[in-house]
């Protein structure tokens, strides 16, 4: 009985401390977008979530000054709101593009 304790407990901490290789041919560069990435989220992020929140108030006032015109409203909403949150590694590397501000879809 206490060899299947001791086995187990053995089992179980070996899977916990299995630390994974990654699959990258370059990993200097892949810890160096990872780096510049979080950086640039201290950054970032608090200008995206003061702009939003900033478009989010916007929209919203001229919502009720418009009398309820959702397409005004839209207009600020869909650009302030959209877009980009975090900045990605692929991002930096210029995989995919920083949306600071979401493009309006071409029926407005």
């Amino acid at each position: 009985m206490r060899w299947k304790t001791i086995l187990a407990g053995l089992l179980g901490v070996s899977l916990m401390t299995h630390v994974a290789v990654a699959e990258s041919e370059d990993y200097r560069a892949d810890m160096g977008y990872g780096a510049l990435a979080v950086v640039s989220n201290v950054f970032y992020m608090p200008a995206k979530v003061v702009y939003a929140t900033l478009g989010g108030i916007t929209g919203c006032f001229a919502y009720v000054l418009t009398l309820g015109d959702l397409g005004t409203a839209e207009k600020i909403w869909i650009p302030s709101l959209g877009g980009s949150y975090v900045v990605t590694p692929a991002m930096l590397r210029d995989d995919e593009p920083i949306l600071f501000s979401a493009p309006l879809p071409d029926d407005y």
